[in-house]
């Protein structure tokens, strides 16, 4: 009589082979319409996820941010928000805000990619441990300089800087005050009027 092994299904589900989706094989899925236009997925390390749907709160603190940065901006950098960023070869997130290095073709002919950005912006409520655990270690492995996470249910701002190959070197959670991004020191984020 042989016994079987009772195996975890996540378990085995980890273990198994896997095939990375390349950003080129992501960009061939969304021209064959695989996916519907109201889908909202990102590709992040070769795999597909879907995002989180955004409630008003999220909506709101975001466009506080994008017309605060906006009002300063000048010729300094453009400001982009919900827009993809590309990351070769796996990776395409959506982060909720991105200040970019001005480029002549306003990002027209290709997605920004790490190089040319400025400050990157998530913004967590139900995200929370998916954008602080593996959103934003990607961006610090692939250089992004400085990256915000914005807490709804706690109401802080932590700033992510110096990346590395295991993410961010530097974070510091901001509670109270102002924050403001390491290429712009006089363009301040109160958090009394961003979390209002």
């Amino acid at each position: 009589m042989s016994i079987a092994a009772i195996v975890n299904a996540e378990q085995a589900r980890a273990r198994a082979p896997r095939h990375r989706l390349t950003v080129a094989d992501y960009h061939r899925m969304g021209d064959a319409g695989i996916f519907h236009e109201d889908d909202r997925v990102e590709l992040v390390d070769g795999e597909l996820f879907r995002m989180a749907s955004i409630g008003s709160l999220h909506s709101g603190i975001v466009i506080r941010l994008e017309s605060r940065f906006g009002a300063v901006a000048g010729d300094r950098y453009l400001v982009s928000t919900q827009n993809p960023i590309q990351i070769p070869p796996y990776s395409e997130p959506q982060p909720d805000l991105v200040l970019l290095r001005p480029r002549a073709d306003t990002y027209c002919g290709s997605l920004p990619r790490p190089s040319e950005v400025l400050l990157l912006v998530e913004v967590a409520d139900s995200s929370l441990e998916w954008d602080r655990d593996v959103k934003i270690p990607t961006y610090g492995r692939h250089g992004v300089i400085e990256s915000w996470l914005v807490d709804l249910e706690h109401r802080t701002v932590t700033v992510f800087r110096d990346p590395a190959q295991d993410g961010y070197r530097s974070s510091v959670e901001v509670r109270e005050g102002a924050v403001s991004p390491c290429c712009f020191k006089d363009v301040a984020i109160t958090l009394g009027d961003l979390f209002g």
